[in-house]
Order: structure tokens, then C-alpha cells, then sequence
């Protein structure tokens, strides 16, 4: 499920918002931003894969994350016979989830250090 909490601004633009430096009217699309949250998503996709391997309605689930909330869900899936593969999209994942899979790849092309930082900016995440 996701949420819709609220818009916020950039920090700079926070910044000048306070200190009066800039008005509320002289706002740009790209100076704010939504506040969303996902609550419940990766323990719901964890269900679905425990159901699907304790069901043996598959052999194989490809996971496109790098989350260690999954290591419960990929460790059953592999107890359980699933071929287990992770798609972390280019992102580094934790130790723990790495003992228990069966392989792993990225097939989307590798974003660039520019990308990273439009994407980040989009969804109001910090860093590159």
C-alpha cells in the first residue's frame, strides 16, 4: 500500500522559504516534491513468494530488489526446491540475502551517475 502524506520542498528551498528569501507564488513544479510511503509492500511480496514455493505453483521467482527484509521469504522458496534469482537493478544488496539465492543479474542497462541523480531528485531521495 502506498501513502500520500504531503508535499515538501527541496532543503535549500526550504531554506529560502524561512529565512524570506523566496515566496510561496515564486514556486517552481520542481522545487517541491511528494512525501509517499509504502507500508507493508516487501512483507506482502514476501507472503506471495512463500505461498507460491509452500504451493509449488513455481520453479523459479526472480526478485527485482536487494532488500534483506527478503531473506525469510528466499530462504523458504530455496528449503522448498524454487530456483531463486535476484535483479538488484545495479544496486549493492546485503550478505544475508546473497547466501540465499540461486543467482543473480541485472538486465536493465546500467544507469549512469546523472541518471541516478535525476531519479533521486524525482522521488526526494539524498545522495546519488
Amino acid at each position: 500500500m502506498t501513502d500520500f502524506n504531503a508535499w515538501s520542498a527541496s532543503p535549500g528551498v526550504l531554506d529560502d522559504l524561512l529565512k524570506g528569501r523566496r515566496r510561496f507564488a515564486d514556486l517552481a513544479a520542481e522545487d517541491v516534491h511528494p512525501v509517499i510511503r509504502q507500508k507493508g509492500v516487501d512483507m506482502r511480496i514476501g507472503i506471495d513468494i512463500s505461498s507460491l514455493a509452500l504451493k509449488r505453483q513455481v520453479r523459479q521467482i526472480v526478485l527485482m530488489a536487494g532488500d534483506a527484509d527478503f531473506v525469510p521469504a528466499a530462504k523458504l522458496a530455496r528449503r522448498e526446491g524454487v530456483d531463486f534469482v535476484l535483479d538488484p537493478m545495479w544496486s549493492a544488496i546485503p550478505q544475508g540475502l546473497v547466501e540465499h539465492i540461486d543467482g543473480m543479474r541485472s538486465v536493465c542497462p546500467r544507469p549512469q551517475k546523472k541518471d541516478r541523480t535525476l531519479a533521486n531528485a524525482a522521488f526526494g531521495i539524498a545522495g546519488g
